[in-house]
């Protein structure tokens, strides 16, 4: 046995070491592999709400924008009767056919220059005449019953 013991020479004892430290170390991991692992912490289910609605718009909002269309539609229509029937369309948004309408030409510090000052029925005739809409709204005001009461354009 003493013969044995002494061909066992101290590299393989060191050998043999480093193979059970490793295999003791791959033992360890594959415990910790096979052990489940901590379920995960339950997901709160996100409920997404519709997006509010858009601020209601404004009677002005509405009537500037449905005005701007008559105005482009007067513009660009193709006969003169077509119009004509446009024009009565729009008339019937204003409070009277004399209704003023101001074109602003110039602004400096908050002072407006105004083209001649016109009526709502001159400038859709003027639109009808030169087919042309060089101008858009950048003041409407209404009376109590709803009607453009007053028109303020710009150049475009």
């Amino acid at each position: 046995m003493k013969q044995f013991v002494s061909s066992i020479s101290l590299k393989r004892i060191l050998f043999m070491g480093l193979v059970v430290t490793l295999a003791m170390g791959a033992c360890k991991s594959k415990k910790k592999a096979v052990q489940p692992e901590p379920a995960p912490a339950p997901k709160q289910e996100v409920v997404q709400q519709a997006p509010p609605p858009p601020p209601a718009r404004s009677a002005e909002e509405v009537a500037a924008e449905k005005l701007e269309n008559n105005f482009n539609a007067i513009a660009a229509a193709g006969s003169v009767n077509s119009a004509n029937q446009s024009i009565q369309e729009t008339l019937a948004m204003f409070s009277n056919q004399e209704t003023p309408v101001l074109i602003v030409i110039h602004e400096e510090n908050g002072i407006k220059d105004y083209d001649e000052p016109t009526t709502i029925k001159k400038y859709l005739d003027y639109l009808k005449d030169t087919k042309k809409n060089l101008n858009y709204i950048s003041d409407i005001r209404m009376d109590a019953n709803g009607k453009v009461s007053e028109l303020e354009l710009r150049r475009k």
